[in-house]
């Protein structure tokens, strides 16, 4: 049983951080600041930043996730109503990253709680104007122009490129939502184990962080092609906009120990900003937003089940 429980409580984290690891980068690659193969090693590694300081930043979150409150004390800690659990999670998020549906990882953790209780209990942008703004009230000079147009004007003292900045900023945006999601979602994980009394704390953040970051690199294009290439189009900065947005909400809410979903955050940020630029594809946004629905009851009705077979076993 315990071999079982820690298995499957890893399958969750796999299959949290295939759904998961590269939402934050999901508006880099769809601008074309970076490739596909460079996001997603940079959200992996920014991922596993943030799982391992979960274990002190977000250390409160893991009690939301135990079981305590929600069924008897008892019951919370028995191996068969995490395994449950961690079965019901596991499925449903495992399914809808093959089918390429970016659904929530908090979410199902809730429906497989919910089930196994009843179960077991009963800027961005660079200038666009034509011709170079030239400030003329001080020297030196400030030349605001185009690429072209600056190579035609004298040898400068300093020259910067805004449309550089701007992308190294919205990569660094990406980086910090994948933080944000490794901080807010392992405390969730994590509690699987932690619950039932099996590991230490850190070696359960270590492998939890280590099988989301494996999950991640195997199975994310399928959802990354969904949320980068076929909600909307965005350029660097639009992209940079829902980033910011995305990750100043998830840190917050992690502050304040409460299991938002970056999935659902992300999601809507992107959307919002597609939708402000007429860009939004809505069919799209449609199937995404029926799956978030599916979700919890999927995840509850596999995790009764696993409870009811378990205790008829």
């Amino acid at each position: 049983m315990e071999l079982l429980l820690i298995s499957t409580a890893l399958f969750v984290a796999f299959s949290n951080g295939a759904n998961d690891n590269f939402k934050g980068f999901a508006t880099v690659w769809g601008s074309q600041t970076l490739s596909y193969r460079q996001a997603l090693l940079l959200a992996t590694a920014a991922t596993v930043a943030g799982a391992l300081a979960s274990a002190f930043l977000a250390e409160g979150l893991v009690q939301q996730f135990s079981g305590k409150g929600l069924v008897p004390d008892a019951v919370a800690a028995a191996p068969q109503f995490i395994l449950s659990v961690a079965v019901g999670a596991a499925v449903t998020v495992f399914l809808t990253t093959r089918t390429g549906f970016p659904v929530s990882t908090t979410h199902a953790l809730i429906g497989g709680l919910v089930g196994a209780g009843a179960g077991r209990v009963r800027l961005a942008a660079a200038p666009g104007a034509s011709g170079a703004a030239v400030l003329m009230n001080a020297a030196p000079e400030l030349v605001i122009a185009s690429a072209a147009e600056c190579d035609r004007l004298p040898t400068p003292a300093a020259r910067v490129s805004v449309g550089r900045v701007a992308e190294r900023v919205h990569v660094f945006s990406a980086a910090a939502i994948c933080f944000a999601r490794g901080v807010n979602d392992t405390p969730k994980l994590a509690a699987l184990l932690l619950a039932a009394h099996m590991l230490h704390a850190s070696l359960s953040v270590a492998l939890i962080a280590a099988t989301m970051a494996v999950g991640g690199l195997l199975y994310a294009r399928r959802v990354a092609e969904k949320m980068s290439l076929r909600m909307t189009a965005l350029d660097s900065g639009q992209g940079l906009a829902a980033n910011l947005v995305t990750a100043g909400l998830v840190l917050f809410a992690s502050k304040l120990w409460l299991p938002v979903s970056t999935t659902h955050v992300s999601v809507g940020a992107i959307a919002g900003v597609g939708s402000g630029a007429k860009t939004l594809d809505w069919p799209t946004l449609r199937g995404i937003l029926l799956s978030w629905v599916a979700t919890l009851p999927v995840a509850a009705a596999v995790a009764w089940a696993a409870a009811a077979a378990l205790r008829a076993a």
